[in-house]
């Protein structure tokens, strides 16, 4: 009879243990996996302009997944799309019909700037690349040029309108151009924002 009733008590007691044993991993699968949107959030509050950052990025969450390194080569691409749209606007804009010698020359420095801008942008994105993959090269010597060519991109666009400082400008034109070169000097400030969140990350994880 005790044998029959310590039978029963380990039958019972396996039973309970299954239970909460399969329990828990229900739990664990019913765990929804982590949102690469909300990695992308979580990131752009390290930027000057986190809601450009995060609107800029969104359409790229499948891509980025939860990769600071594809996060900030996508931010760097993103740039160089916006730079380069805005160098493209300000040629059309160079050849508009009547503009005057004052202006044109402010908008062909404008868009000198940007192609600078671009190449230098260019630069970035092939050196991010090489991060961790060049064979006899320190990986922090890539990430090093890649945070200065970044800034110096984004020095050219800021210089762009320089040329429009003078009150003798068209007012309407230095309102249109003005408005390309914040967006994408704001587009270029949170990229160097993530690259250098990256570097600092990268630094960290190659020195544990």
């Amino acid at each position: 009879m005790a044998e029959r009733l310590l039978s029963l008590s380990f039958l019972v007691l396996s039973l309970v243990l299954y239970m909460a044993a399969s329990t828990a991993e229900s739990a664990v699968a019913r765990r929804p996996n982590p949102n690469p949107i909300d990695f992308i959030k979580s990131s752009c509050r390290a930027t000057l302009y986190p809601a450009v950052c995060v609107q800029s990025l969104m359409g790229y969450a499948n891509v980025i997944r939860q990769d600071e390194h594809q996060l900030a080569i996508t931010a760097l691409n993103v740039s160089v799309w916006r730079t380069r749209s805005s160098a493209s606007f300000m040629k059309k804009m160079s050849k508009v019909k009547g503009i005057k010698p004052r202006d044109y020359g402010a908008v062909q420095d404008c868009k000198e700037n940007m192609d600078n801008s671009v190449d230098r942008l260019n630069q970035s994105v092939k050196e991010l690349g090489l991060t961790g993959k060049a064979l006899g090269q320190d990986p922090m010597w890539h990430m090093s040029n890649v945070q200065t060519w970044v800034s110096a991109a984004l020095t050219d666009q800021n210089t762009c309108l320089d040329g429009f400082a003078s009150p003798h400008v068209d007012r309407k034109l230095k309102a249109t151009i003005s408005a390309r070169v914040v967006d994408v000097s704001q587009v270029t400030s949170n990229a160097l924002a993530l690259v250098n969140r990256f570097a600092s990350r990268y630094r960290t994880a190659a020195h544990n």
